[in-house]
């Protein structure tokens, strides 16, 4: 008797030797951020061949921010790329930018938090009033922090913000330099625990908590490439999607895939950010009962008007402007099993 393992890996043995190698078609993608388990169902897919299967020559490169993917995209210089879809949106309230879309919404709950140290006595957004609060410029959640602000009820006069950057944030919060941080969660969190901070002495406020309805990171195609080349659209979504539900099947895949391509990350950092980005952003209650890559409509459309609480729409978009399901596969293949759906990560 043959095994239900062994006939799946015997059909994507078959799907690949059924592509000539000639035919293979060249995709480059650029992923938000650096090599980590956020990221895994990506590069198992690669790792594994679910790209090739599909007659896809993908070239993965890491990110230099959430935002980043967007001027990747609209300039061309990558076919697909992964970025905030609320930062997408903001994009395209200008009717001269290329009318980039959104394919598939990787993260249905984004990572926006801000965090502090338990000992600075922050435990609700309230308390962030006559606090000083780092925050780099650039990063997808602090693009966000009007609507945050509004949503949980903060003046917004009584809190400072300091632009930091990237590479010290977390050092800054833990020197006592800025009261709190503003970032993704999965990023801040395990930074702090690899420079000792014990995990009961991190506070943590998940933006979505508190009133805001946005999503998360998305994955992004360009007008002409999108027309050109829907068939590869499809193949490449169908294939990551197969690559995430693979890390959700053997989390320990998704760590190697990084590990390998990351030396400055550890075992223990990756581990702390995959079980945060699967329990909080990935597999929500939304994507259990409705699939991978589910989006609710009415949220979106409400999303795009918290959006407009910190930035002036001149051209505001609806949301078939930027977003389109129609490169998901069938309901049917996007089905979370039950197994996946009851375990915590």
């Amino acid at each position: 008797m043959i095994r239900p393992r062994l006939l799946s890996l015997l059909a994507a043995a078959l799907l690949t030797l059924s592509v000539p190698a000639g035919a293979q078609t060249p995709v480059k993608f650029s992923l938000d951020w650096r090599f980590e388990t956020p990221n895994s169902g990506f590069l198992v897919a690669l790792d594994k061949g679910f790209y090739k299967a599909e007659g896809l020559d993908v070239t993965i490169d890491p990110g230099n921010g959430s935002v980043d993917g967007i001027n990747r995209v609209a300039s061309g210089s990558y076919n697909l790329a992964m970025a905030d879809v609320n930062s997408l949106v903001r994009f395209r309230d200008n009717p001269a930018n290329p009318q980039i879309k959104a394919v598939f919404m990787v993260m249905n709950s984004p990572a926006f938090a801000v965090t502090s140290l338990k000992k600075s006595g922050i435990a609700k957004p309230k308390d962030l009033e006559g606090r000083l609060v780092g925050a780099p410029a650039a990063d997808g959640a602090y693009a966000n922090w009007a609507a945050f602000i509004k949503a949980s009820g903060v003046d917004a006069s009584k809190v400072r913000i300091e632009n930091v950057g990237f590479p010290v944030r977390e050092p800054m919060l833990m020197q006592g330099k800025v009261d709190a941080i503003v970032g993704f969660a999965y990023s801040a969190i395990p930074s702090l625990q690899a420079n000792g901070i014990k995990p009961e002495d991190i506070s943590v406020m998940y933006m979505r908590d508190f009133g805001l309805e946005l999503f998360g990171n998305a994955l992004l195609v360009g007008p002409q490439f999108l027309k050109d080349n829907p068939d590869t659209v499809r193949k490449f979504i169908r294939a990551s999607i197969r690559g995430f539900m693979e890390v959700a099947n053997n989390p320990a895949e998704g760590m190697a895939s990084v590990l390998k391509r990351n030396p400055v990350t550890t075992e223990a950092a990756e581990k702390a950010r995959l079980s945060m980005f699967m329990n909080d952003n990935f597999f929500t209650s939304e994507i259990k009962a409705n699939g991978v890559g589910f989006v609710d409509p009415a949220r979106l459309a409400r999303s795009i008007d918290q959006i407009g609480e910190s930035f002036k729409f001149t051209n505001k978009p609806r949301p078939d402007d930027f977003y389109t399901d129609a490169f998901l596969p069938p309901r049917a293949e996007r089905q979370v099993p039950a197994a996946i759906a009851a375990r915590r990560y």
